[in-house]
C-alpha cells in the first residue's frame, strides 16, 4: 500500500493559483461508468495529466495531487479502477480494495484509461493537446505500459513503478520496453523491498537497449511511498522528484503561452 490514507501530497500549494476542480463520472467504450475528479488552472491548460493511483483507487491522496498540478498550470485527472465492481463512490478507509482489486482485469483498466484520456482531450474536459499518465505502484506500473499503446501519450511517469514481469507471466515494463512510443520517467525508491535494485536497473538497460527516451531515478535509502509529506525525512527526495515530474511534463506537453 503506497500511502496512509490521511497522506498529503509533498507539494507545496499556490494560494493565489486559480483552479477549477470536480468529481464526475466517465462511461468507457464498453458502457462501465466510473468515477473521477479532475482540476485545471481556470484558464485551462493544453497539456494535461491522467493520474493512476494505487490500489485504493480515487481518494484523498490523488485528488490533492491532481489539485497541485492545477495550481502549476498543467491539467490534472484521476480515474477510479472500480466502477464494475464497487461503483462510483470516493473511497472511504474501509474500503476493501483487496477484494476489489482481484476483480481487475488488463482490459478493463486499460479500456477505462482510454475513456479517461478521451475525456481530457475532448472539449469538455479541457481539450488538452499533450497528455501523459503518471501513477503510483499498480498505477506506477499502469501508467508505463499504457505508453505501448495505442495513446499517443507525450509522456509517462511512474513511481515505484514494478517493472519485472508479473506473477502470472505477464510481461512488465522491462519486458515491453522494445515496444514503448513514449519519453519515461521513473522514480524509484533505493530501498523498496518489493521492487529489488537489480530490477530497477534491468529495466533501464531494457529502455537504453530499446532506444526509449527515459530518466530513470533512484533515491538511496528510502522506501515504498516516500512521496508524502508526513515523511519529512525524505522531503529533499521528494521535492526533487516533484520537480523532475513538473519539468518533464513541461518539456514534453505543450509550452505555456507567455
Amino acid at each position: 500500500m503506497c500511502f496512509d490514507e490521511d497522506a498529503v501530497p509533498p507539494v507545496p500549494t499556490v494560494p493565489d493559483a486559480e483552479t477549477e476542480s470536480r468529481y464526475l463520472e466517465l462511461t468507457a467504450s464498453d458502457g462501465n461508468v466510473f468515477g473521477a475528479f479532475s482540476a485545471a488552472p481556470a484558464g485551462g491548460a493544453d497539456t494535461a495529466v491522467v493520474i493512476l493511483p494505487d490500489v485504493r483507487g480515487l481518494y484523498g491522496f490523488y485528488t490533492e495531487l491532481a489539485t497541485r498540478f492545477a495550481e502549476h498550470g498543467v491539467a490534472a485527472l484521476v480515474y477510479d479502477y472500480y466502477g464494475r465492481s464497487a461503483g462510483t463512490g470516493r473511497r472511504a478507509k474501509d474500503f476493501p480494495h483487496s477484494a476489489h482489486m482481484a476483480t481487475l482485469t488488463p482490459r478493463n483498466i486499460y479500456t477505462d484509461l482510454g475513456a479517461a484520456i478521451a475525456h481530457v482531450r475532448s472539449p469538455e474536459g479541457g481539450g488538452a493537446k499533450a497528455v501523459l499518465t503518471l501513477g503510483f505502484c499498480i498505477g506506477g506500473r499502469i501508467a508505463v505500459i499504457a505508453g505501448t499503446m495505442d495513446f499517443d501519450l507525450a509522456g509517462v511517469v511512474g513511481f515505484y513503478c514494478w517493472p519485472a514481469t508479473g506473477p502470472d507471466g505477464a510481461p512488465g515494463p522491462t519486458g515491453r520496453a522494445a515496444t514503448l512510443k513514449s519519453p519515461v520517467l521513473a522514480l524509484m525508491a533505493g530501498a523498496d523491498p518489493g521492487i529489488p535494485l537489480s530490477d530497477v536497473e534491468d529495466f533501464e538497460q531494457a529502455l537504453t537497449a530499446a532506444g526509449v527516451e527515459h530518466d530513470v531515478v533512484t533515491y538511496p535509502g528510502t522506501p515504498h511511498s516516500f512521496f508524502d509529506a508526513a515523511r519529512s525525512e525524505y522531503a529533499d527526495e521528494s521535492a526533487d522528484a516533484w520537480q523532475r515530474v513538473l519539468g518533464f511534463a513541461r518539456q514534453v506537453g505543450v509550452p505555456a503561452p507567455h
